[in-house]
């Protein structure tokens, strides 16, 4: 078995050392180790002469040095393995060659884009929604899907806030719904689209309401809107969350600020408003002494 194992492990040797080699004359050298083991078995009892041998033979055939042919060793797994400098070498030559194709590969697609005269011309996208640019029918078509629709920015001279009126309205947006009057102010989670100072018609109205009548839609009434400002846009107070598995040393703590903006309501319409009767002063009578 000792004398098998040895054979093996030589023969394992002279094929690592034909690889690197590909030339006839390592299989020659291969089997000329078949020929000296078949003649002289003994020689498996050291086999250290052998593999000088099959070294003298690769020097003087394939210009192989001597350091590449390993002594024989037990085959243990933890025997240390001196480092090989040809796999080395022919890893870095690897590497630089890879490095050498991407930069071919980046200057093509820069010299393409630089080439076109406009036609193939595309704005990077990225998976960020913060980042993406959107078109114009994108952003109205969100939007509407929302529940409102960016008019434009508050001019200087607009004055849009009115005195308080005895109408309701209940509107929708995103998710929620509102009971609002003119001159309130409510907060809604943060809206894409628009900025501070920005005037906005929430057109998912679900009901109008006065002392005189109540028109409810089925779902939405189409004539009706409630006329808005963005006032800014702020963050909630902060929410704790925390997780906890008994007996299993699990404790988890985290925080969340809600994006929030901020909506005072300047109009409603699509109802009969009633007049407001003027309040009268109660009259001073004289006393009389």
């Amino acid at each position: 078995m000792a004398s098998r194992r040895c054979l093996n492990a030589l023969t394992h040797q002279l094929r690592s050392l034909a690889s690197l080699n590909s030339s006839f004359q390592s299989v020659r050298a291969l089997h000329q180790l078949r020929t000296l083991v078949a003649s002289d078995p003994l020689l498996l009892e050291n086999p250290t002469s052998i593999t000088y041998r099959i070294g003298h033979t690769f020097e003087s055939t394939s210009c192989i040095q001597s350091q590449t042919v390993r002594p024989y060793s037990s085959g243990r797994r933890n025997s240390s393995k001196p480092q090989n400098d040809d796999d080395d070498n022919e890893a870095d030559e690897d590497d630089d060659i890879d490095e050498d194709e991407d930069e071919n590969e980046n200057e093509e697609e820069m010299g393409e884009s630089s080439d076109g005269d406009g036609e193939g011309d595309h704005i990077p996208v990225s998976n960020c929604v913060s980042n993406r640019s959107y078109s114009l029918e994108e952003t109205e078509k969100e939007a509407d899907a929302i529940g409102y629709k960016v008019v434009g920015p508050l001019g200087p001279s607009e004055r849009p806030f009115k005195p308080w009126e005895p109408v309701f309205a209940v509107v929708q947006i995103g998710s929620h719904q509102f009971k609002v009057s003119s001159g309130d102010c409510i907060y809604t989670e943060r809206l894409k689209f628009c900025e501070v100072n920005d005037k906005l018609i929430l057109n998912r109205v679900l009901m109008l309401g006065s002392k005189t009548q109540t028109i409810i839609g089925r779902p939405t009434l189409s004539d009706a809107a409630v006329h808005a400002v963005v006032e800014e846009h702020a963050l909630d107070a902060k929410v704790i969350i925390f997780k906890k598995k008994r007996r299993k040393n699990y404790r988890r703590t985290k925080g969340h600020r809600q994006e929030l903006t901020k909506l005072r309501i300047t109009d409603i319409q699509g109802i009969e408003k009633p007049e407001m009767a003027a309040a009268k002063k109660p009259e001073k009578v004289a006393v009389a002494a």
